[in-house]
C-alpha cells in the first residue's frame, strides 16, 4: 500500500491505495492546500480531470 499525493502541492493526503486500484473521477481532497481535485487512478498513475465550467442558465 501506498499514500496518495496531492497533485498540486505534492503532500500526503488521507488516503491509501493498493497497487490494484482504480479510480474513476474520485474528488481527492487535501487537508494541507484545502483544495479538491477531482482524478482518475490506474495502474498507480494518476491523472486530474479538468472540470467542466458551470452553464449559466439563460431563459
Amino acid at each position: 500500500m501506498t499514500w496518495l499525493y496531492c497533485p498540486t502541492c505534492q503532500n500526503k493526503t488521507r488516503n491509501k491505495i493498493r497497487l490494484d486500484t482504480e479510480l474513476k473521477n474520485f474528488p481527492l481532497y487535501c487537508p494541507k492546500c484545502k483544495r479538491e481535485n477531482l482524478i482518475c487512478l490506474k495502474k498507480l498513475k494518476l491523472t486530474v480531470m479538468k472540470e467542466p465550467d458551470a452553464k449559466t442558465q439563460s431563459q
